[in-house]
């Protein structure tokens, strides 16, 4: 199965941590083998970076693990190719433009079915099953709102039946972000954690790296990452409920709801 892997943080926040954790499982501790893409909404604006090779043997992704790249929120994704090519046409995470922002998506699992769902304002650049439900998620919202809602709770809950309408049909792990908010839905697997003070050392699960927050940190800081299994052994991770939709900002939980479960099958057919 592919993976993900999320933030969101009251100030800017490097990612090189998890991130690290992370490309360790694109085709090393991990199959996941056919492309990386990393997404990061910073105080300067939005930057972007993606390859269709592995990232655990990817120097770009090496640097960006060491680097000091700061943002307030991000989107990452390891893909294990499933529907669609392997090329950079179908590496996640997928990118339109909605209300004058500039939106991210990025998608675990296979989604089939999709008889009946039609596109109309936004067309897939690839060939994945992902790419088109994301923009058929950005023509539901063009359709709900002729402008961007000022409370990001609105476009969330909008997204959330568009989320159970999927879900029916196929494994739907998501997220998806404006820059401001960072909505998350899980099908099948979604773990997250918040740290904040008093902070302390993290180990991670796929490499000998540990970082003691308290010296990288301020008291006020508030950091939540999410991601598909945890990335780190020591620290204690939140499992979402199949079905249950969050939107995180600034580090905290703005907005939640339960849809209706599927009892899907967590099993490899997660490729993307």
């Amino acid at each position: 199965m592919c993976e993900l892997l999320g933030m969101s943080a009251n100030v800017p926040t490097d990612i090189c941590f998890s991130f690290a954790g992370l490309l360790r499982r694109g085709g090393d501790t991990g199959p996941h083998a056919d492309g990386w893409g990393l997404v990061i909404y910073g105080p300067e604006g939005m930057q972007e970076f993606k390859e269709s090779s592995p990232s655990a043997a990817s120097e770009t992704a090496q640097r960006l693990s060491q680097s000091s790249i700061k943002g307030n929120t991000v989107i990452a994704h390891i893909r294990q190719a499933n529907i669609g090519d392997v090329g950079l046409k179908n590496t996640h995470p997928f990118q339109r433009e909605l209300w004058g922002e500039t939106w991210t998506f990025a998608h675990n699992g296979q989604v089939p079915n999709l008889e009946g769902i039609t596109l109309s304002q936004y067309t897939p650049v690839g060939d994945t099953d992902s790419e088109f439900i994301f923009c058929w998620i950005l023509d539901e919202l063009a359709k709900c709102f002729a402008e961007r809602p000022t409370d990001d709770k609105e476009w969330a809950e909008s997204v959330s039946r568009c989320c159970e309408t999927i879900n029916q049909r196929g494994i739907s792990n998501i997220l998806l972000t404006n820059g401001n908010a960072l909505f998350t839905f899980c099908s099948t697997s979604l773990v997250w954690l918040t740290r904040k003070a008093p902070f302390g050392v993290a180990q991670l699960e796929d490499d000998d790296i540990t970082v003691d927050f308290s010296t990288v940190t301020g008291e006020l800081d508030e950091v939540t990452v999410i991601a598909t299994q945890p990335l780190t052994s020591n620290e204690t991770w939140t499992s979402m409920e199949r079905g249950e939709c969050r939107l995180f900002a600034e580090g905290k939980t703005l907005w939640s709801t339960k849809t209706t479960p599927v009892p899907h099958k967590p099993a490899n057919e997660q490729g993307k």
